[in-house]
Parts: C-alpha cells; structure tokens; sequence
C-alpha cells in the first residue's frame, strides 16, 4: 500500500488517533503534516519519529476552529511540502454531558466549530489544489455517537452529524475529479480522550478492566482506526467514495 509521492495533513496528528494515523501513513511511504492546537511537543515528537522513518514531515499550530489559523497553516503546508492529496480531519474536543436543557451555548459552538466548521474550512483550502494531482482522499474521523446518538451530548453528537453531511456532500461534489470522500468512525478507544470518558462516565480508573467486555475481547486501539484509514488512501482501494467504516470490533451489529 505505497503512498510514495503523496503528502498528507492529518489534524490533531500529534496524539492519539491521529499520532497513530500520521506515523501508519508516513510508515507506507507518505510525507506528513501534523496539525496540533496546543501540544507543540507532542507533535514535534511525533514529526521526528516520522523522520525517523525516512519521511518528510513537520509540525503546525492551528486551532481548526479558526479560519485564519488554518489558512496560515495551509499556506505554510503548501509551501514546505508542495502540495496536500491526503487530508485526515480528525482533530476533535469531547462535549461536557450534559443534558441539552443544561447545555452552555458556548461549549455548544465550540464543539461543532472544531468538528465541523474546522473541516469544511480545510476542505474549502485544499480540494481545489488536490483536484490538480492525480488521486485525492479526505477522510473525516467521526463516532459510533452519530448511530447512537445518546443523550447528554448533543453538541458532540451534532458535530459529528455534521461532519459526516459534510463529507457526503462533498464526496458527491468531487467524486468526478478524482478526490475520493470517506468516513471512518471508531467506537471507544484507549486513548487519553477515551480514558477520560470512561473515568467520568463510568468511574472506570483503568480502560483495559474492559476488555472482556469488548466484542472482540478488548478496547480498540489508535492503531486499529489508523489501519482502516492507511486502506482507504491506498491504491488497493481506488474505487470507494462516500463511505462509513465503524471501527467498533461489531458492537452495533
């Protein structure tokens, strides 16, 4: 599954699914860009284990939320690598669980801007470059939440509807220029995101006490979603657009 040639931009790239996402793409060939928002370090360590693997790669602040960041980091992107055929939104924040009558309007328009509207701006900025290239692929990292939509999370679960509308539409818009649109959406994973749920929602100290009841007898792993996306851009799959995969070991059959 070679991605020589091809460069990506994976958001949110320095941790989690992200950081998994980044070094499976960079390990099949492809240079990467890792966005992050606040954690410098973490995607400046994740750039050197890319580097380490014989692959361009580089770090950028952005809060996806903010069309002036993210334009400043696309225009840095374009310029250091040449251009982007590989887009990964999958930078995301949890909603607080509450119930929408108590919901602050605040976390509200913050959730959906990171989501949804941090999306859309970085799809807006670089679809019309990665029409010139021979291939494009932008997959949305998004949540079994959008099948469930449970309650006490109406913002996460809005942000995520409408970052799955977007990529349809979007897969509709271009999928006669040769960009390929898809959505990947895991259920639980261990990471620090995950943990965090569990130990709020559930008072679950330690994730892996889980595993057993997992369908396939454990959490999922970063690396479990970053599989599925690494397939998705490759040349074994040319021929699919405008598709959800979940990554949730069968939980909602």
């Amino acid at each position: 599954m070679t991605l020589e040639g091809r460069v990506a931009l994976v958001t949110g790239g320095g941790r989690g699914i992200g950081k998994a996402i980044a070094l499976g793409l960079a390990a099949d060939g492809a240079d990467v860009a890792i966005n992050y928002r606040k954690d410098q370090e973490s995607g400046e360590q994740t750039a050197k284990k890319i580097e380490a693997l014989g692959r361009r790669a580089g770090a950028y602040q952005a809060s996806v939320d903010d069309v002036d960041a993210d334009q400043a980091m696309v225009d840095a992107v374009l310029a250091d690598f040449g251009h982007v055929d590989i887009l990964v939104n999958n930078a995301g924040i949890a909603s607080r669980g509450q119930s929408v009558a108590k919901t602050d309007p605040d976390e509200l328009a913050r959730v959906v801007a990171t989501h949804a509207f941090g999306a859309h701006h970085l799809c807006r900025m670089l679809v019309p470059q990665m029409r010139e290239r021979e291939r494009g692929d932008i997959v949305m990292i998004s949540s079994v939440a959008t099948r469930a939509l449970a309650g006490g999370g109406a913002p996460y679960n809005m942000a995520k509807a409408a970052l799955e509308a977007l990529a349809m539409t979007l897969a509709n818009e271009e999928k006669n220029k040769g960009i390929r649109v898809n959505i990947v959406a895991p259920g639980l994973v261990d990471t620090e995101m995950g943990r965090r749920l569990v130990k709020g929602a559930m008072g679950v100290g330690d994730i892996r006490t889980l595993d057993n009841g997992m369908p396939l007898g454990r959490v999922c792993a970063p690396e479990d979603v970053a599989d599925v996306v690494r397939f998705l851009v490759s040349d074994a799959c040319s021929y699919v657009t405008g598709q959800r995969i979940y990554v949730d070991g069968g939980a909602g059959f």
